[in-house]
């Protein structure tokens, strides 16, 4: 089993930068692809990016591509996702989820684990 806590998230101004981490437990975390998304009042969850277990490959929203990054430290078994030029619409709660066999990396039912997530505030 493994357990996510995201951290990072707070109230910015558009065109700023922040990074969110996602800190997963067990030894076994470095075997696990990682997807971030993120959930508005009164919408859906929205993928945003997704990375796979080592980190060879990465999947981006098109909302997103360009200015967000994604990226990992297995041996610190963080997933990172780092926001540049952060626009109102990027306002939302980020969760990071965590699954071993991933097909379609924009799906949140494919996914098993969840972290409690983390607000990001953009103000204009």
């Amino acid at each position: 089993q493994v357990q996510l806590a995201e951290s990072g998230g707070e109230l910015v101004q558009a065109g700023d930068s922040l990074r969110l981490s996602c800190a997963g437990s067990g030894r076994t975390f470095g075997s696990y692809a990682v997807g971030w998304f993120r959930q508005a009042p009164g919408k859906k969850r929205e993928f945003v990016a997704s990375i796979d277990y080592k980190g060879d490959s990465t999947y981006y929203a098109d909302s997103v591509k360009g200015r967000f990054t994604i990226s990992r430290d297995n041996f610190k078994n963080t997933v990172y996702l780092q926001m540049n030029s952060l626009k109102p619409e990027d306002t939302a709660v980020y969760y990071c989820g965590a699954g071993r066999l991933i097909f379609n990396w924009r799906d949140p039912e494919e996914y098993d684990y969840w972290g409690q997530g983390t607000q990001v505030t953009v103000s204009s």
